[in-house]
């Protein structure tokens, strides 16, 4: 480094040792005011500061320690930060939360079967707040805890839930229990956040308690899956073994495969412009060629019917010019219109109709 154009200390000679630096006015202060100092500096500067994580006695601490201190001159302000930035300066890595924060941070890193052992063996929960994960759950998993729990709980689940989720539980339960449980709602005004925290963490220790699958699709999802993605006659032979074989199974199979001649009765009318539009316009043409071929003019109609009338006649004179197609062809260009709905509806794009909802 060049010190020749540096400045001398005023009393030294250039080039002497400067002096020993002034004893920190922050020395005086205890390490919990100096907390106090800085986290009220951070957030007069509008800072963000997550004290809702730390330890509840932690976050008592530093209240009632600010609300001891009156002022700090700007001196000393200065020295605490500065002895505040050096700390930062001088930490190379940070390990917090014993066992529970090293599983937090290697979450997704070590395998689901080793984290849940650890958890387990160590008697520790996931940190963060239990609500987010158990409103992450499926239908199903929340369906099992409101029907497993008190009346009263049930009715605390069902308020911190999402409003569409919640009427959606409501309408799959008997009648009887999804009044008893809209009342238990209205007696919920006085609930402390407390005893809300307190159900939240016993719910979600349940979850902890729940074995590690290897496969997170049910197996009635995976095979309708695959399924799907088989030739007619395929899926017809192995669809007719497992009727031989579990015929409730098999039903609930069938109950989750859609193919093109679900169209008709699981798409919605409004949603097949959506559909049209992903549809390449030469697989759309061959599909409804095939289709009417097939003997499903139903479901051509369905579909021509819920475009535009100009996009209609269009694809008529090109079903026209598609002529005969090889069997391979034809379920192939079938199969890419499945694949366009399947996609839509998992990303939330288009709803598929279910067997529920033909019977209302």
């Amino acid at each position: 480094m060049n010190t020749a154009n540096l400045p001398s200390v005023r009393g030294a000679p250039a080039g002497a040792a400067p002096p020993a630096r002034a004893r920190s006015r922050a020395a005086n202060l205890t390490r919990k005011q100096k907390a106090a100092i800085i986290v009220r500096l951070l957030v007069n500067e509008g800072t963000e500061v997550p004290l809702a994580e730390l330890p509840e006695s932690l976050q008592a601490d530093l209240t009632q320690q600010m609300g001891a201190m009156c002022y700090v001159d700007r001196a000393t302000l200065a020295d605490v930060v500065d002895e505040f930035a050096d700390e930062l300066e001088s930490i190379g890595l940070h390990f917090s939360g014993g066992i529970a924060g090293a599983l937090n941070a290697l979450d997704g890193r070590i395998s689901p079967q080793t984290a849940a052992r650890l958890r387990k063996e160590a008697g520790v929960r996931q940190t963060g707040d239990p609500w987010m994960r158990i409103r992450a759950l499926p239908l199903e998993r929340l369906l099992e805890f409101i029907s497993s729990e008190s009346t009263e709980v049930a009715a605390v689940l069902l308020s911190k839930l999402d409003t569409a989720m919640a009427a959606e539980i409501l309408s799959k339960m008997p009648g009887p229990a999804a009044r008893r449980i809209t009342y238990a709602v209205s007696l919920t005004a006085n609930v402390t956040p407390e005893a809300v925290d307190r159900i939240g963490l016993s719910l979600a220790s349940q979850l902890d308690r729940d074995p590690v699958r290897a496969f997170k699709a049910a197996p009635v999802a995976r095979v309708g899956a695959i399924l799907n993605s088989s030739p007619a006659a395929t899926r017809d032979a192995l669809l007719s073994g497992l009727e031989e074989e579990d015929e409730a199974f098999a039903g609930q199979v069938r109950k989750a495969i859609f193919t093109f001649e679900n169209i008709g009765d699981r798409v919605q009318a409004g949603d097949v412009p959506v559909i049209m539009r992903e549809v390449a316009a030469d697989d759309l043409a061959r599909a409804l060629a095939a289709a009417s071929a097939k003997g499903l003019e139903a479901i051509v109609d369905f579909l021509l019917g819920n475009m535009s009338k100009r996009m209609a006649e269009s694809l008529r004179d090109e079903m026209t010019e598609v002529g005969d197609q090889k069997p391979k062809e034809a379920e192939a260009a079938m199969s890419a219109v499945v694949a366009v709905i399947r996609r839509l509806a998992d990303a939330g794009t288009i709803t598929l109709l279910s067997d529920e909802d033909d019977d209302g």
